[in-house]
């Protein structure tokens, strides 16, 4: 069976490359006579692969030397816990942008531990647009602001770098490393890895380091910053394939021209799709256009009741997983780095031929 051309949000697509690589060393590492799956996580040859792969991902994101980049477990959804328990301090008051389900869910688990104030929220629009921060209310005394650059399940990304005299934190789970970004502007940064990093059981955390060393006494230890970075985020035994498979994407994006040529990319392909539903009295896109996604393309059918026809041809021809969120409906195309741009092309090309039959 050949590939298809996987759309998922997530877990999502990797790059052929990447899982050739892997296939290969699948059975012997590099003449160990053993898979990383097997390796001990403290053995030499288990820590050189660590070892580069945070070294090639503090390159290709140039990640200041005053930054501590940690390999923790439990997703995104693990670190609305982790963020405001290492960084709320004694204050425990922070602030949150609402602009879509995932930070709904950051700021619901955020309130198990502090005073938290929706600085500003589009849930009004059914997060179809991102407030302009000349519309929040900002607190005089947050510990930091909190914010999702990319919401996922309705496709809108923020159009602007917030401002904030606090640390900033971003969970850019479905955005990193899609386009270049100024990691100094934020105090942390993080992200699981089944979308742009590669498979699932692995999360990044890049944090400042003047905000490690300050967690709420009688936490989990597995949440402490400073315990992780003291152990080289190694306290306990990490996802050590999911490691593995991120330093061999770490590796290709380096190898491939870094994140600019990624940005290139990224920004053609999306143009391609958007286009297509714009040009289009057939399918339309429910996100002001200043905010919309890289990453994340919903679109809607004109009528409702082909929604089935569509997703069934569409899988015939090798495009999958293109069923919206059930709480927005219609599709939704994720793009992430590994989807080639020959998937929108052959995507663009479906949608064209599906309206010319059934408009």
């Amino acid at each position: 069976m050949s590939r298809v051309y996987n759309f998922s949000a997530g877990p999502a697509c990797i790059a052929d490359e990447v899982l050739k690589q892997a296939q290969e060393e699948m059975l012997d590492w590099q003449g160990t006579g053993m898979s990383v799956m097997e390796m001990s996580h403290r053995g030499k040859a288990y820590m050189s692969i660590a070892e580069k792969a945070e070294a090639d991902l503090r390159e290709i994101m140039n990640i200041p030397a005053n930054y501590k980049v940690l390999f923790m477990q439990g997703g995104a959804s693990t670190q609305f816990a982790a963020v405001p328990i290492n960084l709320m301090g004694s204050n425990r008051k922070a602030d949150y942008i609402l602009t879509g389900q995932w930070s709904k869910k950051a700021i619901a688990e955020a309130k198990r531990y502090g005073d938290i104030n929706v600085a500003a929220s589009s849930e009004d629009s059914k997060f179809t647009t991102v407030p302009e921060q000349s519309e929040w209310n900002l607190s005089k005394d947050a510990a930091y602001l909190h914010y999702t650059p990319n919401e996922t399940i309705v496709g809108v990304e923020f159009p602007f770098l917030p401002e904030t005299d606090v640390p900033l934190v971003a969970d850019m789970s479905s955005t990193i490393m899609s386009k270049e970004i100024d990691v100094s502007k934020f105090g942390i940064i993080y992200a699981g890895a089944q979308k742009n990093i590669g498979c699932a059981g692995l999360t990044i955390v890049i944090v400042r380091d003047d905000l490690i060393g300050n967690c709420i006494d009688g936490m989990p230890a597995m949440l402490d910053y400073k315990i992780m970075a003291d152990n080289d985020s190694m306290y306990n035994t990490p996802a050590t394939y999911s490691w593995y498979i991120a330093g061999l994407v770490f590796n290709r994006i380096k190898e491939n021209g870094g994140i600019k040529v990624l940005e290139e990319t990224n920004r053609r392909k999306a143009g391609k799709l958007y286009s297509a539903i714009d040009e289009s009295s057939f399918y339309s896109n429910p996100v002001d256009v200043d905010c919309r996604s890289l990453m994340n393309v919903p679109f809607i059918l004109g009528d409702s009741a082909l929604d089935g026809a569509f997703l069934e041809g569409a899988e015939k021809v090798g495009l999958t997983t293109l069923k919206g969120h059930r709480s927005v409906g219609g599709m939704r195309a994720s793009i992430y780095n590994a989807m080639p741009e020959a998937g929108v092309d052959a995507l663009v090309e479906f949608m064209k031929d599906f309206e010319k039959n059934n408009a």
